[in-house]
Order: C-alpha cells, then structure tokens, then sequence
C-alpha cells in the first residue's frame, strides 16, 4: 500500500453554505489558487495539506476544507469497509489519539448516515489495531481528527477533514445576543456590497454587531485564523507544525492599520450594545468601531458620498409580528430616503413581502440564505436630492 504523502497536491473540497461559494471563490483566488470547479456549496482545487492549512487560517466564507485521500466504486456499505480497510490509516492517526467520521451520503442502500459512519469507524478501527495492536478513541467531537465520507450514487470518496470544527464561525463571538447572523454569511454580504473597506460603514440595528465587526475584520485584514488555535490537521500524523507556527504569525504581520476608518454600530438595545463591545474587543477591533445606543432613525450619518449603510432587520416569523414590522421596514425606507443621500444602502431581510414596504427600488437584490431561509440583500443608490418610489 502506497505511502499517504501529505505533501502531494490532491483533490480539495472547500465546503460553504449555499449560494456563498461565489465569494468564496474570490477568497481562494486572492489567495493564490486556481479553482478547478465552483458549485453551489463550494470550491474544488488541488493542493498539499500545508494548502490546505493556508485555507483554513484566511477563509472567510468556508465551512470545512477537505482533502481527498481516495475514490472509489462502491455498490454498499461493505464495499466502503472493504476500501477503507485497505488504507494506510496506521500512517495517517496516532493509536493514542481520537477520531470522528462525517458523511453525506445519497445512495439506497443507506437510509441512515449514522450507519456509513459507523462502517467507517470500524475499517478505520479494525485496519489500525490489525497493523499496531491498539487503535485511537472514536466519537461524535470533531475536536480532534475528523475523517470524511462523501457518498453518491456508485462513486464513493474519503477525505481528512482539515477543519474539525466549522470555519463558519470565526471564533470571537463570545455571546452571540438574539437571532445572530453566522460570521461567513456576514463577510459574504460585506463581500457583495460596493464598500470598498475604507469609507464609512454604518450599521443601524446592529444586534450582537456581527455585520459591523466582520467588516472591520474585512478592511484591517484580521483573518479567522487569528482567533482559532485548534484544526483537524493538527490531528493528523505527518502534520507540518513549522509550516503552520510560520503562516500563523504571518497573519499577525498581515494586519493593516486603519486609523482614519469609520464604523458606527447602533442598537435601541443596551443588552445589544454591550454584547457588541464585548464581541469587539474579543475580535481586537473595538477601538475601530463606534458603537451608540439609539433607535436606527437616530444613527449618526456623517457627510459622505462612498460610504455604506447597511441594515438587518428582523424578518417576522410568528403570528402578529408581521404588521408591526411592516412600519419598521417603512421608516427604514424613509430613513435612508432622508438622511442617508450620498450613501449606498443595504438591506438584509428574509421576508420579501416586508421589503415590498420599504418603498424604495433595489438596484440589485443578490441571493443568500440564512439557514434554510430564501434572503436577499438589497442594494439601493441614495442619490442626493433623487426621489425613489
């Protein structure tokens, strides 16, 4: 059986949400890869594990970073034992360590992933005690090594997951407050906007001030990886921990000064606020951002013809919430008709009837989701002294 070398450029899967794999891409090809593929929940490339712990410690939009160890035919779960058994896994996880299995899985003869998984975990198990005489814990915490099983139709292939935990969350969110927006999705939109991360970005009902805080992230060049200490890759026997001590302190090195940037973050709520000073500070970005207590029709508005006001209102998901909203999303049309002229406004909402009130026409209304909710963000050209109905 063939070595498994870490360092030969192989099939990764670059996972994300569905319909951020856009922005993910642009992330990948800032970074100096070329896509082979893009599809609607992520990015396809080739390269080394120390590639992959690049992606890990810089994505933004990503959910898992996988690298493929093996394809294979597979007609039933005794053909994935079969292949797997055959695998090096002796060469690939520490007898005293501890692994967990991932599936996504689509073919008949499984109705129930849990099941692939466990097939996984056996092979696994009973390969490394064959070859050494003992084998590592398993379970459900994807805190340590994480093996991947993706299988569809008659093609079956495993993966190291890189990640472990998701990347999705970025790590400094200490209280995520009410009805929190996840960080990837956050930057995705910040992604989308026309901000181009020095003029004004200003956040009316800013909530946990996910949104503000991502765009300072974004604009200074703080990476994700600044806030994590701990990835599947760092599981896994043969892991370059020089290679990754290196590009860790290299994001440090990357960070950019940005004295003059204006981020105002407002919130009716003083619970709000201050979890949005704590999640700041957690994030090394507090003194970027100011943050005031007032209702949205109240935030500040400096003189500006570049800057980017950007709103995530609630959606209304429960009887009697629906009428009430309807007079919030009608004054934020007014308020930024009113106050925000020379600004570019935007607006994330998971209720398209709401945005009807908002009395105002999008010059572009971009797709997203938020959970398995249908969103849009909407864009809106606030020209001075320009009526829109």
């Amino acid at each position: 059986m063939e070595l498994i070398d870490l360092l030969t450029p192989r099939r990764i899967i670059v996972t994300c949400s569905k319909r951020l794999s856009p922005y993910l891409e642009l992330e990948i090809v800032e970074l100096g890869f070329i896509p082979v593929r893009t599809f609607s929940t992520g990015v396809e490339l080739l390269g080394t594990m120390n590639d992959c712990i690049r992606l890990n410690l810089n994505l933004r939009c990503a959910s898992q970073v996988l690298y493929s160890l093996k394809e294979f035919p597979s007609e039933s779960p005794d053909d994935v034992y079969r292949e797997l058994f055959r695998m090096p896994w002796e060469r690939v996880l520490s007898n005293n360590g501890y692994f967990s299995v991932t599936s996504n899985v689509d073919h008949p003869s499984i109705n129930n992933s849990l099941y692939a998984n466990v097939k996984v975990k056996d092979a696994i198990a009973d390969r490394m005690r064959s070859k050494t005489g003992g084998r590592p814990d398993s379970g459900s915490s994807l805190e340590a090594a994480v093996i991947h099983l993706f299988w569809k139709n008659e093609t079956a292939e495993v993966f190291i997951d890189t990640s472990g935990q998701t990347l999705a969350k970025h790590g400094y969110r200490k209280i995520p407050g009410k009805a929190p927006m996840l960080e990837a999705l956050a930057a995705a939109t910040i992604f989308a906007t026309k901000w181009n991360r020095q003029s004004t970005f200003i956040n009316p009902m800013c909530g946990s001030s996910t949104i503000a805080i991502e765009a300072t992230l974004i604009a200074t060049n703080r990476r994700p990886g600044l806030f994590r200490d701990n990835y599947g890759f760092m599981h896994i026997k043969g892991f370059d921990d020089i290679f990754f001590e290196k590009e860790k302190a290299a994001l440090g090195e990357k960070i950019i000064d940005l004295p003059d940037l204006k981020i105002i973050a407002t919130d009716i709520s003083e619970d709000a606020i201050n979890i949005s000073k704590i999640n700041a500070g957690a994030a090394g970005v507090e003194n970027y951002i100011e943050f005031i207590r007032c209702s949205f029709e109240d935030t500040p508005i400096p003189e500006n013809t570049n800057g980017i006001v950007f709103l995530n209102p609630e959606y209304g998901d429960r009887m009697g919430e629906e009428a009430e909203l309807e007079k919030t999303y009608a004054a934020i049309g007014d308020f930024m008709k009113k106050k925000c002229k020379g600004y570019t406004g935007y607006i994330f909402t998971g209720n398209l009837t709401l945005a009807k009130k908002i009395g105002l026409k999008a010059k572009r209304k971009i797709e997203f989701y938020t959970s398995k909710i249908d969103c849009r963000l909407l864009e809106y050209e606030l020209y001075a002294g320009t009526r829109h109905n």
